[in-house]
């Protein structure tokens, strides 16, 4: 008996579906959460710990596993100021860390109320007509004249016996498609009604009607690749026109929470891990414990920017002595939790230092995470379309196609961006100080992107 003949197979795979529907809208538990973020401490703890108590303390208590002494030039004084400069970085990582994580994201729940999908309660208004539905909107016209394509293959057809080796003539081809509408007429009299009300043209019945063509001519090119090649280089096209996605992002029925049943305000996104709307989402970060908003965004680019330094001066003093104690006679032994120091200051040195170059650029442009993939996706497609319409060495040929778009709607992550407020100085002091998000005058209200020609007088 195989396994679809149970009928519990059903029944489990029914369940099991909506198990996976529950887990996917729950958010995360709260140890999920914020298990990194123990994490990090204690990745912080013991890296202090073998930077002052390993490193540090056995160059001032002279020891033999020092990486320095008096004779490769390390003196006392050097020692305090890589203790001071140590502490005073570890300081400003802490801070920036501990206002990171207590300093929420911005939750759209606790500055909109719930309510029910825009536009579904608008009620339908039926047809109060008492002849009921017309005959047009009920079924599309059928043009009884024309033979069904089933016929018309067996008329075709080499193998049928109607088939004649000389070809058959129109005046044939007609009267097997009059006795084939006659029997279509007997076999639905009942249920369709007459031509007169059903708006339907007999073609066969029409003295002056032109005869059905047997056969159909095409236009023919004397070079089918280069008409081809006209039709792609020509300028007018709409193959060679910058078509945006025409979504109004900003309407209430597009904004719309199914989840948190709100309309969410501009720039904010439902967050799965979270289980809340998120404002101005920009993604969520395991290391914090939960989301980078319009509220800690700042907060976080500032913990980047101390975690980086701070990473590249344990990293590079580290390495820098252990590759010196090295070249000396006798050398150290080499110590395990300096080592594994080493290593995990220069991966977190590269991660944030990585993550801190994307969101420099993206608060540059006023952008968050998320909306970047849309713009990127943008890219991508105007990628495909010039290598569908240029040969892959024409590059100035594209470049002309880029620019010939750039000058009629404007650059992708700049004109095109719906937060751009002019200039990356304004978009910085948005981000960072004043936390504004005015939308860019080149959209409509609806959040669609316009022509040049459309902008405001002063912008063009």
């Amino acid at each position: 008996m195989s396994q679809s003949d149970h009928p519990c197979c059903g029944v489990i795979e029914e369940v099991q579906h909506q198990a996976r529907r529950r887990r996917a809208n729950r958010p995360q538990p709260w140890i999920a959460l914020k298990f990194t973020v123990g994490l990090s401490f204690l990745i912080v703890g013991y890296t202090t710990y073998v930077y002052v108590g390993r490193f540090c303390k056995d160059m001032i208590m002279k020891s033999s596993s020092a990486l320095g002494d008096q004779a490769t030039g390390v003196t006392e004084l050097h020692l305090v100021a890589f203790l001071v400069v140590f502490c005073f970085m570890l300081f400003f990582v802490m801070w920036s860390y501990i206002l990171v994580i207590t300093t929420g994201p911005g939750h759209a729940r606790e500055y909109t109320k719930t309510t029910l999908r825009p536009g579904h309660d608008r009620s339908f208004t039926p047809n109060n007509d008492g002849r009921g539905t017309s005959y047009e909107l009920a079924a599309p016209a059928i043009d009884l004249s024309r033979p069904s394509p089933h016929k018309l293959s067996q008329n075709h057809n080499p193998n049928s016996s109607s088939f004649s080796g000389n070809g058959q003539s129109v005046a044939s081809q007609a009267s097997a498609t009059a006795s084939f509408v006659a029997k279509v007429e007997e076999n639905s009299q009942a249920n369709i009604p007459g031509p007169e009300e059903a708006h339907v043209f007999d073609a066969l019945a029409a003295p002056g009607a032109p005869p059905f063509p047997e056969t159909a001519t095409l236009p023919t090119y004397a070079n089918p690749a280069s008409s081809v090649r006209e039709f792609n280089t020509d300028r007018s096209s709409p193959k060679f026109t910058r078509r945006p996605l025409m979504t109004p992002v900003l309407l209430p029925e597009r904004r719309y929470c199914d989840k948190c049943k709100i309309v969410k305000p501009p720039r904010a996104h439902h967050c799965r891990a979270c289980g809340t709307c998120i404002l101005k989402y920009d993604h969520h970060c395991p290391w914090i414990g939960h989301c980078v908003g319009a509220f800690n965004h700042k907060f976080f680019i500032n913990f980047l920017q101390w975690a980086s330094i701070f990473c590249l001066w344990t990293f590079s003093t580290l390495l820098g002595f252990v590759i010196k104690s090295q070249l000396r006679s006798p050398a150290p032994e080499l110590d395990s939790n300096k080592i594994a120091a080493v290593v995990l200051y220069g991966l977190f040195g590269i991660f944030c230092i990585m993550v801190l170059s994307t969101q420099l650029h993206l608060t540059l442009l006023n952008q968050t995470t998320v909306e970047s993939l849309h713009s990127r996706s943008m890219r991508d497609r105007e990628q495909d379309a010039l290598s569908d319409t240029h040969r892959w060495y024409e590059i100035g040929a594209k470049r002309r196609t880029r620019k010939q778009w750039d000058n009629e709607w404007g650059e992708i992550g700049k004109e095109g961006n719906l937060w751009w407020l002019g200039s990356r100085r304004v978009n910085w002091e948005a981000v960072m100080g004043r936390n504004t998000s005015p939308t860019n005058p080149r959209f409509d209200a609806e959040g669609r992107w316009r022509r040049r020609q459309e902008w405001p007088a002063e912008l063009q």
